[in-house]
């Protein structure tokens, strides 16, 4: 560290790094801006996207609650498409459609692919719960208690210990 005898110099020593550094300093501020600008644009593209997705789940939930036929197709479309929550619990939903049309083969692949999807803890073990009681009416007991096993969480031990003794009878 150099010492300055009097201000003069200080400020000589400091213009001359400005004018040195100028440079790099530019640089730096302008990547600096541009890189606030970006993550700004990400954040907002991210809720956006959220909100559209989070709209047309709503819509196709309130169309297959009326009863609409022509929505299972959409719903199932949707489902595929959107690899997140939503595709997870428009996933559960459709199977909740097969299952009461008796179509448990595509109740349990749906299920299948929304467990895929969803990254929440909870969600997985809902969804591998209903797995579990398809794979049950399939007379699928060793896969049922398979799927059993992916079921976390302490809140779950007494519904997974009644599927479990369904299961091993």
């Amino acid at each position: 560290m150099e010492v300055y005898s009097n201000e003069n110099e200080q400020t000589e020593a400091l213009r001359n790094f400005f004018t040195s550094n100028v440079k790099a300093l530019a640089i730096g501020v302008v990547i600096g801006i541009a890189a606030l600008g970006g993550w700004r644009y990400w954040s907002s593209h991210q809720d956006d996207t959220a909100k559209t997705v989070s709209a047309q789940y709503q819509q196709l939930t309130t169309a297959m609650q009326a009863g609409k036929p022509e929505t299972l197709e959409a719903v199932n479309r949707f489902a595929s498409e959107n690899s997140n929550t939503y595709g997870a619990l428009a996933a559960m939903d459709l199977a909740k459609q097969y299952v009461d049309a008796g179509q448990l083969d595509k109740a349990a692949a749906l299920l299948q692919n929304g467990l895929k999807d969803t990254k929440d803890a909870n969600l997985q073990a809902v969804i591998n719960l209903r797995l579990a009681r398809i794979q049950l009416q399939q007379n699928q007991a060793d896969a049922a208690l398979k799927t059993l096993d992916g079921v976390k969480g302490d809140g779950w031990t007494a519904i997974v210990a009644d599927i479990r003794g369904e299961a091993l009878l």
